[in-house]
């Protein structure tokens, strides 16, 4: 059984531990918050015994295996030195690090340990991801030609609010603020069909209106960008004003193509005109009516087997990290697609702050190469 210690103990840090109980292979034996009560709530409401409120005191104190950091990414180089000094190996909040010359300095510094760095980029092991990873396995999709991804971000919302009404807010520290925060959910799922060498084309500014606070409304809230890498491009939508908020992935391959929702977690793959004039337009759609009835049907199986929960994703890629820090399964996210994500999000925050220095009185930007 692992030793497993948290350092950072916020609303996340409750999912960590829940997740880490569920596979049943680490004990959470401490946890740690340079706020003493964030450490202690968590650790009485949780049963677990270690508490602590400096992270090189527990890392002295307390012989960890694994440690999970669930902290703000301005911290995260700093905790990643003394854990992998301390032997452990790290499972890292998103986003990863602050850029990626500080992403490249832990996966060095892990690579230096012979400890394993692995990242909670969860919605890649969704029940739609894990069914995309196979199709592509199997060839089904042919060469990928293009993917569109959506992500929603609903700024009335718990962690929208704490967001907009605290000035002080860590996600106001960012590079990238709002964006910084969630771009790595929204490329960590086409990264792995890209190479190395991406073009990066960026639009972002801020629909609503202003708050009075200058550091609030210095946030944009709508992100658009195209990735080109090789013969595969990518169209992003990171959106505050999109209703329903959006958590979707269309993939456009050489073959056959398909669309994702991690919301509903559904794959569907496109219908086929396979007869002519108006009798295969009708086809088409009991075609798509009968996938979304399967997807249906195993989302009600999953639900039934305890399989059907919020961090299920996040369940399924601890399982596999702790395989790779035991020597029995490769990273479930290998080093070089963190680092890529990183890289473009680096181009992103360059874009975006281009486009922010661009915009003019009506709320108008300019596209810009990154």
């Amino acid at each position: 059984m692992l030793r497993v210690g948290i350092i950072g103990c916020g609303k996340i840090a409750d999912g960590h531990v829940e997740q880490i109980r569920a596979i049943g292979r680490g004990e959470v034996v401490a946890v740690c918050d340079r706020e003493p009560l964030m450490a202690e709530q968590l650790a009485v409401r949780l049963k677990i015994p270690g508490r602590y409120d400096d992270a090189a005191e527990m890392f002295a104190k307390e012989r960890l295996d694994v440690v999970h950091i669930a902290t703000p990414p301005d911290s995260h180089l700093f905790l990643a030195k003394m854990a992998f000094a301390a032997g452990c190996h790290v499972f890292m909040e998103k986003p990863f690090a602050l850029t990626a010359a500080q992403t490249r300095e832990i996966l060095a510094l892990a690579q230096q340990a012979g400890r394993k760095a692995g990242v909670n980029y969860l919605y890649n092991y969704e029940t739609p991801g894990l069914e995309l990873e196979e199709l592509v396995k199997k060839g089904t999709l042919g060469e990928i030609v293009h993917l569109d991804t959506n992500y929603g971000y609903n700024l009335a919302g718990d962690y929208g609010l704490a967001v907009m009404t605290d000035p002080g807010h860590w996600v106001h520290r960012l590079p990238g603020k709002l964006f910084h925060n969630v771009l790595d959910h929204v490329l960590a799922k086409v990264i792995p069909f890209l190479g190395d060498e991406i073009d990066t084309r960026v639009l972002a500014f801020r629909r609503r209106g202003p708050t009075g606070s200058a550091i609030v409304d210095a946030m944009p809230d709508e992100l658009r960008f195209i990735l080109r890498s090789g013969g595969v491009t990518v169209s992003g939508n990171v959106s505050a004003h999109g209703r329903p908020v959006p958590h979707t992935l269309k993939v456009v391959g050489t073959n056959d193509s398909v669309e994702l929702d991690y919301t509903a977690r559904t794959l569907i793959q496109a219908s086929r005109w396979s007869a002519p004039s108006a009798l295969g337009r009708q086809f088409m759609a009991w075609t798509q009516a009968r996938q979304l009835a399967g997807n249906g049907r195993r989302n009600i199986t999953r639900f039934r087997k305890y399989e059907f929960h919020y961090f299920q994703c996040m369940r399924v890629l601890l399982d596999r990290f702790y395989d790779a820090v035991e020597g029995k399964g490769p990273d479930p996210i290998p080093p070089e697609q963190i680092l890529r994500v990183c890289r473009v999000i680096d181009q992103i925050v360059e874009g975006v702050d281009a486009c922010m220095a661009q915009q003019n009185g009506n709320g108008t930007a300019k596209e810009v190469a990154a």
